[in-house]
């Protein structure tokens, strides 16, 4: 049975939008946004305040924070990216265990077979960690 043109019209958009969302490099800003202070002349500008739960807190010695990684092997791709989240861990990669370079676009269709760093491990937070997975009908 054909499918309705609306049905590959949506498709297309979504893979532009994954596609441009890889390829987006943030137009050179970085990933926090800018911040501007303005003063009159003459008049003391103070720095900005530490950012609330920061544990350095101003201090330029203080060691990285750090995340304890938790075992998501087994799980659907999706709860396995919201448990490293939940645990500190936003630096995350997905690959095709398969080999076959497929991208995950929707993540709750695939099952996480390998990570990359073992779980219980304490790495810093902003470790990059990638997680392996394949489609769960196969």
């Amino acid at each position: 049975m054909a499918q309705p043109k609306w049905v590959w019209i949506a498709g297309g958009l979504a893979v532009l939008f994954v596609i441009g969302v890889v390829n987006d490099d943030g137009g050179g800003q970085g990933d926090a946004p800018a911040t501007t202070t303005t003063a009159a002349v003459g008049e003391p500008t103070a720095a900005p305040p530490p950012e609330e739960g920061r544990q350095d807190e101003g201090r330029q010695d203080a060691a990285p924070e750090t995340c304890t990684v938790p075992d998501v092997v087994g799980m659907v791709h999706q709860r396995a990216q919201d448990t490293m989240q939940d645990a500190g861990l936003f630096q995350l990669r997905e690959e095709d265990a398969t080999g076959r370079g497929r991208m995950l676009i929707v993540d709750r269709n695939w099952t996480t077979t390998a990570q990359s760093v073992a779980a219980g491990q304490v790495v810093a937070c902003d470790t990059e960690i990638t997680l392996a997975a394949r489609k769960t009908d196969e």
